[in-house]
């Protein structure tokens, strides 16, 4: 069933669910990435009810933000590693 609700959930557009499986179906694989979207389903799920709180859907954009706070900061200990004082301030 979670196979199921994965590829219903990757049918929805705009949303966090859509976007993961399309970054992970390239490196795995179509049947892989429903199955990595069903588990990421069953552990918000369990949050959800352990937790008792409402979903959070994070957006389609999520993932492109992490990643792009994640290259600065990767080219912003490269240029300190070579003598370049930078603040983010200045990158922003």
């Amino acid at each position: 069933m979670l196979t199921q609700f994965a590829w219903a959930a990757t049918r929805t557009k705009k949303t966090y669910l859509r976007s993961k499986y399309e970054s992970l179906v390239g490196r795995r694989g179509k049947k892989r990435a429903l199955v990595a979207i069903g588990h990421k389903i069953l552990v918000a799920a369990y949050f959800i009810l352990k937790d008792k709180t409402a979903y959070k859907e994070l957006g389609a954009a999520y993932l492109d933000n992490r990643k792009k706070d994640r290259q600065i900061q990767r080219y912003l200990d490269k240029l300190k590693e070579l003598g370049v004082e930078i603040n983010k301030e200045m990158v922003a």
